[in-house]
């Protein structure tokens, strides 16, 4: 697909502001929306929008087709009455400017179980035959994945493979009598997934009202303990058990010597062929019911990944796999009438994956910090070298935000000398004709407006300058992650007016924005 010249910036609703604990979908997103309509961006970035499990990571969901029934918005139920002012009396004071999620998952959810369990009492006989309306469009995931979160539930959150063997292997005597003994908990999941998709959907109406798209994020793989690996066993390389054969992740690199072990369950990829790709089709369709356009993470896996013997402690020992292909984007291309994608082709990428790409002329990503630091002064990774037919960014949400990144300590992040990371930030200042790292933040988003690169994205924490408390994600490091969340008025007049200029002024602007 040929993207037009055009920004966005990257925030994922978690780190909106707002007084319940996390950011939400409703008048604080609305906001958003209508911040960035005034700075004059085109596109909005997310990162993937599932319902979230252990530790919290968007990119470890319970359903690759549900929405995070976290992220439903208690001032919109509030105004429509679904909401009652006395139920959120006892909750509890939480952080305004990071997500504490042990806190906040208990007591939101004790929130929406009132809502859900209330539900036929307040809503009108309207909304409850949307409600119906809705359940029966989606039939083909919900009841799956309403069924594994009760399950899930009962068992006292545990994996699928933990389960009682009727729950866990899918016996039809089984699944019946967990239906009927857990009616209800079925139905709160369901309307949770409803509330979601009604709010969602408003905002998004509003985004394209205001001449916003929403850039949205497809993981490649997909978590172990998910409705879609309980429900679809035949797709996955599992033993008899249920549990992985093999896992995904990447070998060593000069990022980490051990690589990286991810521990998702692996695709058969010969099953998915049998199926025209079904399962896939799905998946994407109902991400495009939620975004307009897709980045496609881990693009490299699908023509070829690492496949790593579960079992193993690290990535090492693994070998390279032939991915999909040709014959799976065709297939997508041809079912959607497009590809509506960026593909994420980050990292050690070889020729066969960027003969991949460009066979479908899919954009590929370009990330300014990579053109420095631990990857050196190579010429064809400076910014001056990027294709057009790519998206460029300052930093991804894995990466530190700009002002953390080149003002860390030698040894924070970099394990080179000393000498070596601040004679590195001096050609970076060279490169970008300052004398010293005053607004470094903005001097990388102009590189990245000014590029040829038909799309520029920046995370909103280089927007408003912050350093590495506002972190979105440090890969591979267990806790602390995807808590970050803006402080309320943290983005000012001035702020908005300075990037505005620069979108106009980089031929960048939207070219309609509607009040």
């Amino acid at each position: 697909m040929a993207l037009p010249r055009a920004s966005g910036v990257l925030l994922h609703p978690t780190s909106l502001p707002g007084p319940w604990g996390l950011g939400e979908i409703g008048p604080q997103a609305a906001a958003f929306v209508r911040d960035l309509a005034a700075m004059r961006q085109p596109y909005w970035q997310v990162l993937p929008l599932g319902p979230t499990g252990y530790g919290d990571s968007p990119y470890q969901s319970f359903s690759s087709f549900a929405g995070n029934p976290l992220l439903i918005s208690f001032d919109t139920l509030l105004a429509e009455g679904l909401l009652l002012p006395a139920e959120l009396e006892n909750f509890p004071v939480l952080p305004a400017g990071r997500a504490d999620f042990g806190a906040l998952i208990p007591a939101r959810c004790a929130v929406l179980r009132a809502v859900t369990r209330a539900f036929a009492q307040r809503a009108s006989a309207a909304l409850q035959a949307e409600f119906r309306g809705f359940c029966a469009r989606h039939a083909g995931w919900l009841e799956d994945y309403a069924l594994f979160m009760a399950l899930k539930a009962a068992h006292g959150g545990g994996p699928w493979t933990d389960w009682p063997a009727g729950h866990a292997r899918r016996d039809a005597g089984a699944l019946a009598a967990a239906r009927e003994q857990w009616r209800a908990e079925l139905e709160d999941v369901r309307l949770q997934q409803f509330l979601f998709d009604r709010q969602w959907q408003a905002l998004r109406q509003l985004a394209r009202a205001n001449g916003i798209q929403i850039i949205g994020d497809a993981p490649i793989f997909v978590a172990q303990d998910s409705a879609d690996v309980w429900a679809h066993r035949e797709l996955f390389f599992l033993d008899d058990t249920g549990r992985p054969t093999v896992v995904a992740g990447v070998p060593p690199d000069y990022f980490s010597a051990t690589g990286q072990l991810w521990g998702n369950p692996l695709y058969r990829w010969d099953v998915h062929a049998q199926t025209g790709y079904a399962w896939w089709l799905a998946r994407l369709r109902r991400t495009l019911e939620q975004v307009d356009l897709v980045r496609l993470d881990h693009f490299r896996g699908f023509e070829a990944y690492w496949e790593i013997p579960a079992g193993e402690p690290t990535a090492i020992h693994g070998r390279w796999v032939k991915g999909p292909g040709a014959p799976f984007l065709a297939t997508v291309r041809d079912a959607l009438g497009g590809l509506p994608l960026i593909a994420e082709d980050l990292g050690l990428i070889t020729d066969e994956v960027h003969r991949l790409r460009d066979e479908f002329a899919l954009p590929g990503m370009r990330i300014l910090h990579f053109s420095f630091g631990h990857l050196g002064h190579e010429p064809a990774l400076l910014p001056e070298a990027f294709p057009e037919n790519c998206a460029v960014y300052t930093g991804t949400h894995d990466n530190d935000t700009t002002c953390g990144w080149f003002r860390a300590a030698p040894g924070a992040h970099d394990t080179r000398p000393a000498a070596a990371v601040l004679a590195e930030r001096r050609y970076i200042l060279q490169y970008l004709h300052k004398r010293k790292d005053t607004d470094i933040n903005w001097a990388f988003i102009e590189v990245a407006f000014r590029n040829r690169a038909r799309l520029a994205i920046v995370p909103l924490q280089d927007v408003l300058g912050l350093g590495s408390d506002a972190r979105m994600n440090t890969p591979g490091v267990l806790g602390g992650n995807w808590q970050w969340r803006m402080q309320s008025g943290a983005l000012t007049r001035k702020l908005k007016d300075r990037l505005t200029r620069l979108t106009v002024a980089t031929d960048r602007a939207a070219s309609a924005v509607q009040d």
